[in-house]
Formats: C-alpha cells, sequence, structure tokens
C-alpha cells in the first residue's frame, strides 16, 4: 500500500471514530488521498462542492447548527487560501472546524512546483491549533502517530468552553491513488471500538473513575498538579510511584527511584506490565520509561487542559481532567516485588557512585541529601536532572524545578536567580559548564539589584558530556570538536569577573561544607566526561545484575 492511501484512510477512519460524521470536500488532485477514502467510508456523509470558498462555508453551517466538528478538505495551493474567510468566521463565533489542506511534500516546497505556496500556519492565529502532519513513510509507529493526532484534533476543535478551528496540514507525495497492494509494515487498524484516546469531557470534580486493579502504577513528570492527592491515593490502592525528580512526588514507600534501571531490563519490563498507567505532567526524562508505557492496557492521562495533553509515545487511552484511583485491591505482591527490585537495584547502583569519588550522577545524589529542607534546588535541562533522576534517593522537604517545557539549555543562570529571588528559603542550582557559559550574563548583578541567596554548583567537564552517553560518541574523527565541544575557560576568572565567591571542590565529601554560605556564590566540580560515560555503563550493568540475583 502506498504510504499516501495507508495515511487517508487511517485519518478518516478514526476522525469518524472519534465522533465524524460530515465531511465536505472542494476537488483536486493532490487532495485525492482524501477524497477517496472519505468517499469509501459508509459511516461518512460527503458533501462536495466545485469551489472552496462555498465549500467552507457549506462546512461552517454544518457544524454550528449541529455542534460538532465538521471535516474540511481542499488541494493544495490558493485552493486552501479559499477557506480563510470562513476559517476566520468559525474562529470568531467558536464554530469547530477540522480544516485538512493537502499539500505538497517538502522537496517540492520553494522550488516553482504547480500549486505550491506556504501552508504552514497559513490560518495565523484564526486556528485554535495546527499541526504539519509531514509526508507519511512506511514504517512502525506511523500508525499510532496518525490516530492519536486525530484524536488531539478532533477533541481541540470540539473544545470544551472553547470551540474552533483545527488546521491539519497534509503532506503527500506520489502515487496518490491506491495500488491494489494492502501490505503495510504495521496493522493499520485499531483493535479498540471507540477511539484511540479518550478525552472525557466534564467538571474536573466528576472525575474519571479507574478500575480496581492489582497492576496499576502511578508515573510523575514535571508540570503535574495535585500530585500530593494522587500519591496518597496511589498509596491506597497498593500502587508503585515513578516520579521525576520536578514531579514532586519521589517520597514516601511507595516511590520506586530506580526505575529507569528496572524498566531498561527487558526482563523486569515484560513481568511489571501494567493493567493501567496514570500519568500526571510531562514525564520526558527516561527513554526505558517511555518506551515502557506502550506496554499498558490502559493509559491515562490527567490533563487539567483538554486542549492539549503530553502524550509523547502516543500511548495514551483515555485523557480526563482528573482521575478517581480506587483503593486496596487485595493482594499486594505487585507492590512488594516492585519495592524488592528497587531496593535492590538502588543498593546496587549507590555502591558504584560510592566507588567513582567525583562522578556526575554522585554529585547529583551526594547534593540531594546534602540540601537541608525547604531548599529549592534548580537543575539543569540537560545531563543534571538525568542524573538526578537516575541517583536521587527519596526524600521530602526539596523543591526541585526546572525548565523542561522546551528543555532549553539557555538562560537558566537568570531563571535559577529568579527562582531564588521568589523561594523563601536557601537555593541552589546543579547545571553544568556550557549552561553557565550560555548564560554568563545571569551572574551579572546592579550594585541596587536584589541579590539571590543561591549557590550554583556547576559540573565542569569541558563541554558538552550529554553527547558521551550518545551514539555520536562512536565519531572518534569528528566527535571532539563537533559534539564535544571543549571550551578551556577557566570558570573561577569568569566568577572574578562578575564578583561572584568561587569554590573549586577537590573532594566530594567536601561538599557539604562547600555550598555553605550566603549569597550568589558558584561551586565548581571538575569532572572527566569519558569517567561519566564509564559510571554510567557500570550503573546499568549493576542494576542488571542485581535483577538477575533476585529469587
Amino acid at each position: 500500500m502506498n504510504p499516501a492511501t495507508a495515511l487517508s484512510g487511517v485519518l478518516i477512519d478514526e476522525l469518524v471514530r472519534c465522533g465524524l460524521t460530515d465531511m465536505v470536500l472542494a476537488p483536486g488532485s493532490r487532495s485525492a488521498p482524501l477524497a477517496i477514502a472519505a468517499h469509501g467510508d459508509p459511516r461518512l456523509r460527503l458533501h462536495v462542492r466545485i469551489d472552496e470558498r462555498s465549500a467552507s462555508f457549506l462546512a461552517l453551517g454544518l457544524a454550528r447548527r449541529s455542534e460538532r466538528p465538521v471535516a474540511l478538505v481542499c488541494t493544495s495551493g490558493t485552493a486552501a487560501a479559499n477557506f480563510h474567510p470562513a476559517v476566520i468566521e468559525a474562529h470568531e463565533s467558536g464554530v469547530p472546524l477540522l480544516v485538512l489542506t493537502a499539500d505538497r511534500p517538502p522537496e517540492l516546497r520553494a522550488t516553482g512546483a504547480s500549486q505550491t505556496i506556504d501552508q504552514l500556519k497559513l490560518y495565523g492565529s484564526a486556528v485554535r491549533w495546527f499541526s504539519e502532519i509531514g509526508a507519511p513513510e512506511e514504517r512502525p509507529g506511523q500508525v499510532a502517530y496518525w490516530r492519536s493526532l486525530a484524536c488531539r484534533a478532533y477533541q481541540r476543535s470540539l473544545g470544551p468552553g472553547d470551540p474552533g478551528p483545527v488546521h491539519l496540514n497534509v503532506a503527500f507525495r506520489e502515487p496518490l491513488i491506491p495500488d491494489g497492494d494492502t501490505a503495510w509494515c504495521e496493522p493499520l487498524e485499531s483493535g479498540a471500538s471507540g477511539p484511540w484516546v479518550r478525552a472525557r469531557v466534564g467538571p474536573p470534580s466528576a472525575g474519571l473513575h479507574v478500575a480496581p486493579t492489582r497492576r496499576g502504577v502511578l508515573v510523575i513528570g514535571d508540570g503535574a498538579a495535585n500530585v500530593r492527592r494522587y500519591v496518597a491515593a496511589a498509596g491506597m490502592a497498593g500502587w508503585p510511584v515513578l516520579s521525576e525528580p520536578t514531579g514532586g512526588g519521589r517520597y514516601g514507600d511507595h516511590a520506586i527511584s530506580a526505575y529507569h534501571f528496572l524498566l531498561g531490563d527487558p526482563g523486569f519490563a515484560a513481568a511489571h506490565r501494567p493493567d493501567v498507567v496514570v500519568t500526571l505532567g510531562r514525564p520526558s526524562l527516561s527513554r526505558p520509561l517511555l518506551s515502557w508505557l506502550k506496554q499498558a492496557d490502559e493509559h491515562i492521562v490527567v490533563a487539567p487542559d483538554l486542549s492539549h495533553w503530553p502524550d509523547p509515545t502516543r500511548s495514551a487511552t483515555q485523557v480526563a481532567e482528573a482521575v478517581e484511583i480506587p483503593g486496596a485491591a487485595g493482594d499486594d505482591a505487585w507492590l512488594r516485588s516492585w519495592r524488592a527490585a528497587d531496593a535492590a537495584v538502588r543498593a546496587a547502583v549507590d555502591a558504584v557512585l560510592d566507588e567513582a569519588e567525583q562522578s556526575e550522577p554522585r554529585l547529583a545524589r551526594d547534593l540531594a541529601e546534602a540540601l537541608p529542607n525547604n531548599s529549592l534546588l534548580f537543575c539543569g535541562s540537560s545531563m543534571p536532572i538525568r542524573d538526578l533522576d537516575q541517583a536521587m534517593r527519596p526524600r521530602r522537604g526539596l523543591r526541585l524545578l526546572a525548565n523542561r517545557g522546551a528543555s532549553g539549555i539557555d538562560g537558566l543562570v537568570s531563571t535559577a536567580v529568579g527562582a531564588a529571588l521568589a523561594h523563601n528559603g536557601p537555593s541552589y542550582a546543579l547545571i553544568g559548564d556550557l549552561t553557565l557559559l550560555h548564560d554568563q550574563n545571569g551572574l551579572v548583578l546592579g550594585p541596587r539589584e536584589p541579590r539571590p541567596d543561591l549557590c550554583i554548583v556547576v559540573v565542569n567537564n569541558d563541554g558538552g558530556g550529554i553527547f558521551s552517553l550518545l551514539p555520536q560518541a562512536a565519531l572518534t574523527d569528528s566527535f571532539e570538536r563537533v559534539f564535544g565541544t571543549p571550551h578551556g575557560v577557566n570558570l573561577s576568572y569568569l566568577a572574578a569577573a562578575t564578583g561572584t565567591p568561587h569554590t573549586l571542590l577537590s573532594s566530594i565529601g567536601d561538599l557539604p561544607k562547600a555550598i555553605r554560605g550566603e549569597g550568589l556564590r558558584i561551586v565548581e566540580v571538575r569532572t572527566d566526561r569519558a569517567e561519566n560515560a564509564r559510571v554510567h555503563a557500570a550503573m546499568r550493568e549493576a542494576a542488571q545484575a542485581a535483577l538477575r540475583d533476585l529469587p
């Protein structure tokens, strides 16, 4: 089957499963795959008009009266521009429209190809949401992407509370019509009877009630809300809690702090396939965790705003503004298994870190433990937050923050200073040397400006340490210059230039003493990138050995 046919069939099927009943089509060549798929679906009422302006206002009328999304399809070029007046009206009057514009693939854009214009965000702020689907390809994972995207588009157009137009730009390569072949690299059909993702619309107080189960897990990522309530509910239900450091849920008896290593073991991950996972916030740090989420029979994402929800793995089956986790389901063998494995792996990893005198994950672990209660710890977006995720033991009394929205390394010194000025208590930051250099002007404070009580702990490995843990490290000819990017900056001189007190940590055992003090100050910890990669490998190996030794 050619990719254009596969995408169109899946997209139309999923929109119908979401509740779509009507589609309006203006004829064209590039939109042929969508037209053929819609014409062949008996569940859909198809309306055809010969010009785009008439078609778009017909769709507007259908959607206004039915108060449900109506799909509107056209070919590429100025055809899409003729939808604009109706899109504007839908925007201003809150009418749900699903605008599907066919487009040329990227290689034909800006080449003078016929009927090719810039259709990206063509309608500007007149749509509630825009997505460039991208030219379809035959590779695993596309079906989940297409179906979850269709669900998000339908739900965002519907609302709740803020209905309006949504724009999906669909790039097609030829061939544009079915070729008679039905083979594809993964099933195109969905086994579920309803939408790929079900979004629960209603008052948050109502909540979505999870069926009682012995095999539930609570996952908490950055930006989670009402964390304590959900952690308490998970405790009553006998669920393990897998919380990222900035998730705010890494405390108590149910906290599984070594989940990155547990789920990185194929045997453990397969044996601990959950019946249901409830996710708060945006988990993004652990690849094993993200891969494991796909194994859950039911994955419920809690999102206070149903116009947007985090689902990077395309594994969400339901989205709700609130969830009611049931009480204890009886047998606690599920939780005991998680806790026993967590204790064994945490001990094995800690043993590796105890031997690694000046390693980056040990610094993260020891710093998190050394800070007094009511402290703020601001984390760098690259390796520091990942080292904390893998090495930090459960504890209370520590507030962790990081810029995990876009996860960039720019502006973090200034962000940490701002957070410290707003925090009522001692503040600390754990960042890398490149992060400091990116925002060294954040250390420049005028003589009359409020000064934070902030200790910045800087890991100085003379470059981009995270790349030593990625496949790029194998590129011996180009790695050091292109990825390692050594800078050779003496950070003590940088600190002196801004009048910032500077301490060079000579031994990890001196960390508690080095971070003492008041005001803005820097503690530099020098590490080696190659040694850091070795320590991370040793941590994984120790974790796998500990799991093999479990009874």
